[in-house]
């Protein structure tokens, strides 16, 4: 039978998850936004069309792969903040209530 800890580990795997969908889905609408507004064109949709220059190519996915990274970094890191601070203040209500 799984023990308390263990739930509390499935709970934030499950969060995390989420969290990580919606991180990545806006990051992208986010920086495609930013890369439009910047550059004057659409993102590349397709980085191995003829039809979108080689160098491009790679400033996009250069661009896309650092901004979804630092954007996952900080949401992890502050969605495990704010958890673990929930799981301290939902531990000492326990403990005055007994």
């Amino acid at each position: 039978m799984a023990d308390k800890s263990e739930k509390q580990d499935m709970a934030w795997r499950a969060i995390g998850g989420l969290l990580g969908l919606i991180t990545a889905w806006s990051a992208k609408k986010v920086i495609g936004f930013a890369w439009e507004k910047s550059t004057g064109k659409k993102p590349p949709a397709d980085s191995e069309s003829p039809d979108i220059s080689l160098g491009e190519a790679i400033g996009y996915a250069v661009v896309m792969g650092v901004g979804m990274q630092v954007a996952q970094i900080v949401v992890a890191r502050s969605a495990r903040r704010r958890y673990d601070a929930w799981k301290s203040l939902k531990g000492a209500a326990k403990d005055v209530t007994g």
